[in-house]
């Protein structure tokens, strides 16, 4: 089973400029969680606040309490103790260009000092398994580059990646948004299947995918948490105006 994550009173900055403020929630374990929100409204920070990727930009902090299980995300845990059980994938593919499909899935376990060949060969598989890309690849994995692949197969390349190290939680900032309809609902239906295993948070402006692939959704403006709930609430029957607002439209 995968773990929840439970956020209490986080705030964020880029030098002077707050980017978040005081947001609470629990992300329930093995559930795909949405979060929506205008442009520049603090999602993406949020999820990078998540992985504490959000302090590599300079000048910019974060306070507040993060656990992503029993883990305490900035208390006694080193940003690599918690990145490896938090796989993130990000707006627009990015595989290592210069390597195989092969080595772009094992990138991260080769980096951590993995080298049991034997292994490797099958935790590369069931990651390509996993992000449903086996069957297209399985026959150039080692001949062919990561940047050979069409966008929906790098976009899924990059979910084998993330998978392969056993992450627990997978971080999903607008995975779809540069890919076909096609593509989009291929990644959908894998994120259906994955939630069985991780817990998932995505980013998204399609509020269709949302309510398609969420059980919970959170909408974020102007660096605030508005409304936290079960999906099909805060579609059909939102307690604050703002998000039927967003929902409906009026503005965003």
């Amino acid at each position: 089973m995968g773990v929840g994550i439970q956020v209490e009173n986080v705030n964020a900055w880029y030098g002077k400029s707050q980017a978040l403020h005081d947001i609470n929630l629990k992300i329930e374990a093995n559930h795909a969680t949405a979060l929506i929100g205008p442009s520049g409204c603090g999602k993406s920070t949020f999820i990078r606040c998540l992985n504490r990727m959000h302090e590599t930009t300079p000048d910019a902090r974060v306070e507040g309490h993060v656990k992503i299980g029993d883990l305490d995300a900035y208390n006694g845990t080193s940003p690599t103790q918690l990145r490896r059980r938090i796989g993130m994938v990000f707006q627009k593919p990015n595989p290592f260009p210069t390597m195989s499909i092969y080595d772009n899935v094992a990138a991260g376990l080769k980096l951590n000092g993995y080298r049991d060949r034997k292994n490797l060969d099958d935790i590369v598989e069931n990651s390509l398994k996993s992000s449903a890309l086996w069957e297209e690849v399985k026959d150039t994995i080692h001949k062919k580059s990561g940047a050979s692949l069409s966008g929906g197969q790098q976009q899924r390349l990059c979910i084998a990646r993330a998978l392969a190290v056993a992450p627990e939680v997978l971080l999903m900032d607008e995975p779809c948004s540069a890919l076909d309809p096609i593509s989009t609902g291929k990644i959908e239906e894998l994120i259906f299947e994955l939630k069985a295993q991780y817990t998932i948070v995505i980013v998204t402006h399609n509020m269709q995918q949302a309510a398609r692939v969420a059980e919970y959704t959170g909408f974020f403006l102007l660096g605030r948490m508005i409304e936290y709930d079960k999906t099909e609430k805060i579609f059909t029957n939102p307690s604050d105006k703002r998000t039927e607002d967003y929902i409906t439209g009026r503005f965003g």
